[in-house]
Order: structure tokens, then C-alpha cells, then sequence
């Protein structure tokens, strides 16, 4: 399971129900492949660097969620034919401390010891 952040630009008109069906999209992808949402963050209306669709301000939020790695290209196929949103950016997350020590537990090279030889050596 992956951590991802999606950043997403909705028009500056953009109400609740326009968020919620653009936050519903991202969380029905993510349950699909064992994931769910962590956290929704709602910018608020900014300027654009530059005109999309001829509109120079944007509304933007921000997306936490967890899946598997197969949800990131259906995710971004069904935000890319998604209407109300302007532009979209999906990320991968590094892994966290805990995420990081988790994986080093259970890993076979630190149940044999965690000692790796370097070849030529």
C-alpha cells in the first residue's frame, strides 16, 4: 500500500457539492484498490500562474490517500475525463519513519542479521 497526495484545481466557482464530487472520484478510486482517503484539505480560491480555460483564479485541494500502486493510473484516467476539474497532479509519497522501520522488520536481510556484503570487496 502507497501513500499518494493529489492536488487538484476546480474552477474559483467552484461550492461544496463541486468539491465533494471531485474528493468522491479520488475516494471511490482508492476503495476499489484497498485504500482509503486520509485527509482533505480545502486551499480556498488562488490566483493561477497562468490562464486555464480563461479563468485566472482556481480553487485548489489537496488530497491524502492510501493505495495500492495499481489505482494511480485509473485514478489519473478518471480525473483527466473528470469536467469540473481544471488541472490535476498526482504524487507518491516517500514512506514515513514508522512506514520505513515497519519495512525493515520485515524484511529476510534484517532477519538474517541485516549484514550485506558489497561484491569485490
Amino acid at each position: 500500500m502507497r501513500e499518494y497526495e493529489s492536488m487538484l484545481i476546480l474552477p474559483a466557482a467552484a461550492d461544496e457539492a463541486v468539491v465533494g464530487t471531485a474528493t468522491d472520484r479520488i475516494a471511490t478510486v482508492a476503495a476499489k484498490h484497498s485504500g482509503a482517503v486520509r485527509n482533505i484539505e480545502r486551499w480556498g480560491r488562488r490566483r493561477l500562474a497562468y490562464e486555464i480555460d480563461d479563468q485566472s483564479e482556481g480553487y485548489y485541494v489537496v488530497v491524502t490517500f492510501s493505495a495500492e500502486p495499481a489505482a494511480q493510473a485509473e485514478l489519473e484516467r478518471t480525473l483527466n475525463l473528470a469536467d469540473e476539474i481544471l488541472r490535476y497532479k498526482v504524487l507518491v509519497l516517500p514512506p514515513s519513519r514508522e512506514q520505513k522501520k515497519k519495512q525493515m522488520a520485515t524484511s529476510p536481510a534484517s532477519a538474517a542479521g541485516g549484514d550485506e556484503t558489497i561484491q569485490g570487496e
